[in-house]
């Protein structure tokens, strides 16, 4: 989450996650019944072709948002070299799609999102899917093209969030943090834009897959954009003028998983895999392609169910 691995994730929520939002589970499982159809796939995948053991190779699928990304060559290289995995990734383009597709079967596992985001996917859509494996916490950050820091932002400009379940509320919350906004209570994970009691800009939620464009292109001031959004549309960290902090307590939520459904949760070649994120030969790609800002995490699947199941919790009493 990605973003909302952002995550997030992204990563890696501003209304309760068991409202209908704007996109609902069943447009959800719909849309990525398609998109799988049309997915992007990288890896030979060939079931049953022997292993130089004379063993059948492993074949896994992963749903991802970033596929073009250059982290992922080193990790299907080693799959294979000390897994005998054959790695074969799906890509998605809409943050709502991967999960339903993972439930479905379509895929084995996933990971571009943060626990705040799966949270709110599995009390929305009545679902069960668990976290695996840990990856980072990415930084949600605040970008401009045209202006070095939030102060000067002018007065009522425009300003974009993701209008995603999670990341509008996270989005809000890093205004808040740039002083540009205050929210109601001092905000939460589930805050929405009605929660603004104050707010020196105009805030526009819109999807998350065209922040980043938005800034780009001078229709806003400055966005908030997801890091995968970002990298792709080559927007650098001197652009980012605020973002949260991956080290607060409250950035637990953030923390970025590899995924699976609750009946192979406990797959240790599944678990095996999602660690093959932490190899120094990934990782220096993803710091890299990061400029440096993420903060890897080795939580063990325990203790990302554990969290899982907190966030998911205080979502249900905010009803």
């Amino acid at each position: 989450m990605s973003d909302p691995r952002s995550s997030t994730p992204s990563d890696p929520a501003p209304q309760l996650p068991t409202r209908a939002r704007r996109r609902g589970p069943v447009i959800a499982v719909v849309a990525a019944a398609a998109v799988v159809v049309a997915a992007v796939a990288v890896g030979v995948a060939v079931v049953g072709r022997q292993s130089a053991a004379g063993a059948p190779d492993k074949t896994v699928t992963i749903g991802v948002a970033d596929i073009a990304q250059p982290h992922w060559k080193p990790f299907i290289a080693l799959a294979k070299q000390r897994l005998g995995v054959t790695v074969k990734l799906v890509n998605f383009t809409d943050y709502s799609q991967p999960n339903p597709a993972l439930s479905q079967g379509q895929t084995d596992l996933n990971e571009f999102q943060h626990l705040q985001y799966l949270a709110n996917y599995n009390v929305t859509s009545k679902d069960d899917l668990q976290p695996i494996g840990a990856t980072a916490i990415y930084p949600l950050p605040l970008y401009s093209t045209k202006y070095s820091s939030p102060s000067a932002l002018p007065k009522d400009a425009k300003v974009a969030i993701p209008n995603d379940a999670v990341n509008e509320a996270r989005g809000l919350l890093v205004l808040q943090s740039a002083k540009l906004l205050t929210l109601k209570g001092g905000g939460t994970a589930f805050s929405t834009t009605k929660d603004i009691t104050s707010s020196k800009i105009q805030v526009q939620p819109i999807d998350a897959s065209q922040t980043a464009n938005a800034v780009k292109n001078g229709s806003v001031a400055a966005a908030i954009v997801n890091k995968n959004y970002a990298i792709d549309a080559g927007l650098t960290g001197a652009q980012a003028i605020a973002q949260d902090d991956p080290k607060s307590a409250s950035a637990a939520p953030y923390v970025n998983a590899f995924v699976a459904r609750k009946a192979d949760a406990s797959k240790g070649l599944y678990q095996k895999l999602a660690a093959l994120y932490q190899a120094p030969a990934v990782k220096a790609l993803v710091e890299k392609e990061n400029g440096g800002t993420a903060v890897f995490e080795t939580w063990s699947p325990k203790r990302l169910q554990s969290t899982l199941a907190k966030v998911e919790s205080d979502a249900k009493a905010a009803q």
